[in-house]
Order: structure tokens, then C-alpha cells, then sequence
């Protein structure tokens, strides 16, 4: 099952799993990404960054953003997930 992020958090740490299973550090990320390091740092910490540096670095992991109705469930279930 493709893990699920519903909050900024969860989202970062998807971001760095993937990252890492790539093989990539976020020096190397933010060169595909054509960004500074500090921002992919700031992505995977959950600190913000706008949708474009967010859909850069998508496209650098090679993944894509899939919006979804909410199933639902309770919250152990999404500890599951991560």
C-alpha cells in the first residue's frame, strides 16, 4: 500500500524516505531539484516551502501527488502507514 500523509509532518518524512531509498543525499536532491540544500532540508522537516519547490522536488524522486477522498480510520491505523 503507498503510504498516505495528511499532515506537513507525515509528507516530510515521506519525502526523506524516499530521498534516502533513492539513494540521495539532500545535497544531491537538491541539485536535480535545481535548489539549495536548506530547502530540501526545510521540505523534509516539515517547515514550508511553496507548491512549486514541492512539485520539484515530486518530479525529482520521480513520484507524483495523488488527491483522494479521506478514508476513513482512526489514527493507530495511520501510525500503521508510517
Amino acid at each position: 500500500m503507498d503510504p498516505v500523509a495528511r499532515t506537513e509532518i507525515q509528507l516530510a518524512a515521506a519525502l526523506r524516505r524516499h530521498r534516502k531509498q533513492a539513494g540521495l543525499t539532500q545535497t544531491d536532491l537538491a541539485a536535480a531539484a535545481q535548489m539549495r540544500q536548506a530547502t530540501i532540508s526545510g521540505l523534509e522537516t516539515g517547515a514550508g516551502g511553496t507548491l512549486a519547490t514541492l512539485f520539484a522536488v515530486l518530479t525529482a524522486l520521480n513520484l507524483e501527488l495523488v488527491v483522494r477522498p479521506r478514508r476513513s480510520g482512526g489514527a493507530h491505523d495511520l501510525e500503521d502507514m508510517f
